[in-house]
């Protein structure tokens, strides 16, 4: 079994791409797999009045902040993807050859004005996808427009910070990949032991992760790199036991 841990930067390098590279370079050192952003323009998702507009507009990935990250990303060995909210944004990460993407809740429930386009153009690339069912979701759309094979539903509370009575275990037990929002690193944790005790092989925690002086907006529910390197380094260990649900 592997067990992968992305770490997810939202909106932490908070528009600064040296903030941006000392993320990926904190996420490769402390053993995560994957590093995440979120190419998504503030105008289609947010409304202009909204009291943390300046930070949400400040906190856009553009075009060539993504390719330096994604080179920084490739330099130092980690692998780099995206959220990605429009089908402009698509056409731009192939273009630098991403290998995967993430569908967000926001988009697979079609709540945003490109979302339907979006869905459309990432099961075009044929890349493997992971398909948020925090807000909801239409299944029938997405295998629509998704091979069974490339792709993957992910469990999510779309709430922030989640709170661990709001984990339906009997049914985040049914995904290989899970994003977490509670708060700290015992939920994966118990996730891994769980899903090792059933013989799941290859699952993937995705898990917002900060620098300790952050002011990003997803800074009160991500953890910090030193818990991110004990969430990585405990989940290996439980990867190496012999637990098998009886």
């Amino acid at each position: 079994m592997t067990v992968n841990i992305i770490a997810e930067i939202g909106s932490n390098w908070e528009g600064d791409v040296e903030r941006g590279k000392l993320h990926i370079k904190k996420s490769k050192e402390s053993g995560a797999t994957h590093v995440k952003f979120q190419m998504w323009r503030a105008e289609d998702i947010y409304e202009t009045s909204d009291p943390n507009w300046n930070t949400i507009k400040k906190s856009e990935l553009k075009e060539d902040a993504a390719k330096e990250l994604k080179n920084y990303a490739d330099k130092v060995g980690i692998k780099w993807f995206c959220s990605v909210f429009n089908p402009e944004s698509v056409d731009f990460l192939e273009s630098i050859n991403v290998e995967m993407y993430k569908i967000a809740s926001w988009t697979s429930a079609l709540k945003h004005k490109f979302a339907l386009e979006t869905i459309q153009k990432v099961g075009k690339t044929k890349k493997p996808t992971f398909i948020s069912t925090g807000n909801g979701i239409n299944k029938k759309l997405i295998e629509q427009q998704f091979k069974r094979k490339n792709f993957q539903y992910t469990y999510c509370i779309a709430k922030y910070p989640a709170s661990d009575e709001d984990i339906v275990w009997k049914d985040v037990l049914k995904y290989d990949f899970f994003s977490d929002h509670t708060l700290g690193y015992t939920i994966p944790l118990a996730y891994v032991i769980l899903k090792r005790s059933l013989g799941k092989n290859d699952i993937f925690i995705e898990k917002h992760v900060k620098l300790e002086n952050s002011i990003g907006l997803d800074s009160p529910f991500s953890i910090s790199f030193d818990e991110l390197r004990n969430l990585v380094n405990h989940a290996q260990r439980i990867d190496q036991l012999n637990i098998h649900a009886s």
